[in-house]
């Protein structure tokens, strides 16, 4: 499995810095799967982005059935996320 740093938001660009405020809340946090995404900010927007349309936009499966699909994709793959 590849690994790669997060940039802290102290570190970040101002675009970076922008993102985080954005998907990271009060905490300027994001999830570690969105921050993952932080070596290229415009990728980290796409990202979510992508999230958001799978998960979130209308679809014939529940929200709950796209849940679950994803936690046994990531359990099949030993994935935290």
């Amino acid at each position: 499995m590849a690994f790669i740093d997060y940039i802290s938001y102290e570190k970040a660009s101002d675009k970076l810095k922008e993102l985080y405020q954005r998907y990271g809340g009060k905490s300027k946090q994001p999830a570690n799967i969105i921050r993952v995404s932080g070596v290229n900010p415009d990728v980290m927007k796409y990202h979510v982005d992508l999230y958001r349309a799978i998960m979130i936009q209308k679809s014939e499966l529940t929200r709950h059935q796209r849940e679950m699909i994803a936690t046994v994709v990531s359990a099949i793959n030993n994935c935290h996320y």
